[in-house]
């Protein structure tokens, strides 16, 4: 059976070039080719071998999730739906900006976390997506929109570059622009990453590898509905941007709209948070918290969150609530929306309104759905015991 190579990091391909006999220099030219030029086709890789071409050809494949569907929003936000098998689908999202090309990367498909103003919690769970399902997603963008961007492949842009295709990684100008169409990740899609703890940090070591995605820390962002021990180990593991999802300025409002907080209380997530900042890369936890209409709007509410979060420096991006089908909810008007934002600016915390992008694509904030064959029932309690 053929190993899927986006699976490996660069330590793991290194084993298998060992495993097949190859030295150790060679898992860093293919995570050049699979990761930094988008290639597929080990024949095209012209500067490794034909021994070892052939060998790959015959026991490794790259393969990311197949593409079912593919839209484009007015604004030009662009949603995937992927095939994960077995008639499950995740969603991806880019959003693109003047300055910059953001992909919303999903975890898993679905999420067990139930957060109940969320789309894709209301889906169910099925399974943790394996590392090539998550890291196939930037690799699918990039390729994408790179050939999308210039009308050409990969490949014939390599031959540009070099008058000749497949040969040595190109230079060409072009090729350089749109081979980074995505210059930021956050890992903000369906699921709870840090529920699929070491996927996720396998992933994340080859969006930060010179010789994979090149991204920095500050550019890949972790959300997180607050699972304490797993933020712990990222910060060990892998510390780089970190967003909690906080919706509520008190335990017994944010039990009904997160319940992950009867485990972890907000005392305890924000000590965590006090933690993490020790290695993050930016000096602040950006605290998330979607404007529920008669929720968790209210200007007691804005003051009450003043008060939690006096000792940890954090910045608010603030959410409209993107309706979906029988939510229950309603999207806060933009004057109550303006009125909280203003009594947390008057406090001194840095504060920002999230401009609603893809919702004619249900591609925004909280509507992603995906295809989702439900196993909560089964699974939940596992999903956080590993989160452990």
């Amino acid at each position: 059976m053929s190993v899927n190579l986006l699976d490996f990091d660069a330590n793991a391909l290194a084993g298998f070039c060992a495993e097949i006999g190859e030295k150790p220099f060679r898992a860093k030219q293919l995570l050049r080719w699979i990761h930094r030029f988008g290639e597929a086709d080990f024949a095209s890789m012209s500067d490794l071998a034909k021994g070892l071409r052939d060998k790959l050809s015959t026991g490794a494949v790259i393969e990311p999730p197949k593409v079912i569907s593919d839209h484009i929003a007015a604004d030009g936000t662009r949603k995937w739906l992927l095939s994960v098998g077995a008639g499950n689908g995740i969603e991806t999202v880019f959003i693109p900006e003047t300055s910059r090309g953001t992909l919303c990367i999903s975890s898993q498909v679905g999420c067990a976390l139930a957060c109940t103003f969320c789309s894709t919690g209301r889906q169910g769970f099925n399974r943790n997506l394996t590392v090539a399902e998550i890291i196939g997603q930037l690799w699918w963008a990039n390729k994408t929109l790179a050939g999308a961007s210039a009308g050409k492949s990969i490949t014939e842009l390599e031959g540009i570059a070099s008058g000749q295709k497949g040969v040595s990684p190109p230079s060409h100008p072009n090729f350089q622009n749109h081979s980074r169409a995505v210059t930021n990740v956050v890992m903000m899609g369906m699921g709870e990453p840090l529920a699929n703890f070491e996927n996720v940090v396998t992933a994340l070591h080859l969006m930060l590898d010179g010789n994979a995605y090149g991204l920095s820390r500050r550019r890949v962002t972790v959300s997180t509905s607050g699972l304490v021990p797993a933020m712990d180990r990222l910060r060990e593991r892998c510390p780089v941007a970190l967003a909690v999802s906080l919706h509520a300025s008190n335990d017994a409002l944010r039990d009904e709209l997160v319940p992950i907080n009867k485990k972890y209380p907000i005392r305890e997530l924000l000590a965590a948070c006090q933690r993490y900042l020790q290695s993050a890369p930016r000096d602040f936890i950006t605290f998330e918290y979607v404007m529920l209409d008669g929720v968790n709007d209210s200007l007691a509410h804005a003051r009450e969150l003043v008060q939690l979060v006096r000792d940890t420096p954090c910045k608010f991006n603030l959410i409209p609530f993107n309706p979906f089908p029988n939510s229950g909810y309603r999207r806060s008007s933009q004057e109550a929306v303006h009125r909280f934002r203003d009594v947390l600016m008057q406090a001194g915390l840095i504060t920002t309104v999230r401009k609603t992008r893809g919702d004619d694509i249900a591609a925004a904030c909280g509507q992603l759905a995906g295809k989702v064959h439900d196993k909560t029932r089964r699974t939940s309690r596992a999903i956080v015991e590993a989160a452990r």
